[in-house]
């Protein structure tokens, strides 16, 4: 019986995962840029699947794929768990954010401008939990992505659309 090992078989050029992770990076970068159409995403997704593939490497049988394929194949599992667990996320905001927001608006926003309370309303739960976290608690960018267990480039990106939705709510206002 043939072990799987590092090594490719003699045969072959040396298959080692170094090798095919430098070789397949841009293909399962591009890949799941096209799935999710969100760079920093992808960015995450492509490392997650890079750690899902080592730990799974001494599995690859060269013989039932090429490791392109087989890593891709890890890619969309990886962005398919990624679009359900966010399906799950936006329904938990959705919810609490409706219920939330109208026991809390008032207190919330309590000594804010009309403009920037509607402003405020408008922003995702998302955007109003990193608007919070690193404008209001004044938390740096790593650790506002700690506790939402996002990584740091979401968060500026997140921090950056809220920033400009309410720029130009209050601009939207000043004209009218």
């Amino acid at each position: 019986m043939h072990a799987v090992t590092l090594e490719a078989p003699p045969q072959a050029s040396a298959l080692t995962f170094a090798s095919v992770a430098e070789s397949c990076l841009d293909d399962v970068y591009g890949y799941l840029l096209y799935l999710t159409k969100n760079r920093s995403v992808a960015e995450d997704l492509t490392g997650e699947t890079f750690e899902a593939a080592l730990r799974k490497w001494r599995r690859f049988d060269p013989r039932r794929g090429t490791p392109r394929a087989w890593l891709i194949a890890i890619a969309r599992s990886t962005a398919l768990d990624w679009f359900r667990a966010d399906g799950r996320r936006r329904k938990r905001e959705e919810r609490v954010g409706a219920a939330e927001a109208h026991h809390a608006a008032h207190e919330a926003f309590e000594g804010f401008s009309p403009a920037l309370e509607a402003g405020l309303r408008e922003l995702t739960a998302g955007e109003r939990e990193v608007v919070a976290l690193r404008v209001v608690l004044d938390l740096d960018g790593e650790e506002t992505a700690r506790l939402l267990d996002i990584s740091p480039t979401a968060v500026s990106t997140r921090l950056h659309r809220a920033l400009a939705k309410l720029e130009e709510r209050m601009r939207h206002d000043d004209v009218a």
